[in-house]
C-alpha cells in the first residue's frame, strides 16, 4: 500500500482533533446535567423521605443477597430462552422466505404466528401459558415457573426476531442466490452457505438490541412466582416497608444490560464504518 498524502493525513488529524473535541464537551455537558439534576433533587423538600424510602443503605445491604440469587435465576432464563429464541425465529424467518405454492399453509401458519405473539402484550402471554397450560391438566405438562416463564418468553420474542431474519434474509440480493444456484448448489445449500452467513451479519446489531431487551423482560417471570430478582425484592419490601429493594433489584439488571448495550453499541458502529469505508478516501 502507498503511503498516505498529506492531504490524507491533514484530514485524519482534523478527525482526531474533532473526535477529541467532542468527548470533551459531551463530558463537560454530562457533568453540568448531573450537577444540577444531583441539586434539584436532593433539595426538594421530600427528599429525606425519598431517601429513607429509597435508598437506605442498611436495607440495601440486607436485601443484596437474596436478590442477587434470584437474578441467577433471570440469568438462567435469559440464556436458556436467547438460544431457543435464534433457533425458533431462524425457522419461522426461513419458512416465510420459502417459495412454491406447496408451502403456502406453513407460511400461512408461520404470518399467523408471527402477527399474534407481536401483538399480545408478553405479561398476557405469562398468563395464558403459566396459568393455562398448567389449567388442562394434561399428562406431561410442566408446572415449573422457570420453564413457563421460558416458553412465554421464546413465544413472544421468537416473533420479533423471525421478522428481524426475514429482513436480513430479503436485503440478499437475488442475483447472489441466482449465482449460487448456477453453480449447482440446492435452494437449501444456497440458504446455508450463501444467503444466511450474509443475512445474519446484516441483522446482527439488531439481534443484540433485541438481546437488550430480553434481558429486561425474563424479570416478568416473576408474575408467575417465580422467586427471581423481582420477586425477591417484593419479599424484601413486604417484610421492610420499604422500596430500597425494588432499586437494587432495578440496578442489578442495569448492570446486566449496559455491557451488552456496548457491545451492541461497537457491533452497529463496526457494520456502519465498514459500509461507509469507501466513502473515506
Amino acid at each position: 500500500m502507498p503511503p498516505p498524502s498529506e492531504l490524507e493525513l491533514s484530514r485524519r488529524a482534523w478527525r482526531r482533533h474533532r473526535a477529541r473535541r467532542s468527548t470533551l464537551v459531551a463530558l463537560v455537558s454530562t457533568l453540568v446535567f448531573a450537577l444540577v439534576a444531583y441539586l434539584v433533587v436532593t433539595h426538594a423538600p421530600g427528599w429525606p423521605r425519598v431517601r429513607a424510602t429509597f435508598f437506605s443503605p442498611s436495607v440495601a445491604a440486607e436485601s443484596l443477597p437474596d436478590i442477587a440469587a434470584g437474578l441467577w435465576l433471570n440469568l438462567q432464563v435469559l440464556v436458556v430462552g436467547g438460544l431457543l429464541v435464534l433457533v425458533v425465529g431462524l425457522l419461522v424467518a426461513v419458512v416465510r422466505t420459502v417459495r412454491g405454492p406447496a408451502f403456502t399453509p406453513l407460511r400461512i401458519v408461520a404470518t399467523a404466528y408471527v402477527d399474534l405473539f407481536r401483538g399480545i402484550p408478553l405479561i398476557i402471554v405469562l398468563y395464558l401459558v403459566g396459568f393455562g397450560l398448567p389449567a388442562l391438566r394434561l399428562e406431561g405438562v410442566p408446572t415449573s415457573p422457570f420453564v413457563l416463564g421460558t416458553v412465554a418468553i421464546v413465544l413472544t420474542y421468537s416473533a420479533y426476531v423471525a421478522e428481524v431474519f426475514r429482513a436480513g434474509i430479503e436485503s440478499v440480493h437475488p442475483s447472489q442466490r441466482a449465482a449460487a444456484r448456477s453453480l449447482g448448489l440446492t435452494h437449501r445449500q444456497s440458504m446455508r452457505i450463501v444467503v444466511l452467513p450474509q443475512a445474519l451479519r446484516t441483522v446482527t446489531p439488531a439481534l443484540l438490541n433485541d438481546f437488550v431487551a430480553l434481558q429486561k423482560d425474563v424479570g416478568l417471570i416473576s408474575v408467575l412466582g417465580a422467586v427471581d430478582a423481582v420477586r425477591s425484592a417484593q419479599i424484601a419490601v413486604g417484610q421492610t416497608f420499604n422500596f430500597t429493594p425494588y432499586v437494587v433489584a432495578g440496578l442489578l439488571f442495569v448492570l446486566l444490560a449496559v455491557p451488552c448495550a456496548r457491545v451492541a453499541d461497537a457491533v452497529s458502529a463496526r457494520a456502519r464504518r465498514r459500509q461507509q469505508s469507501g466513502g473515506l478516501l
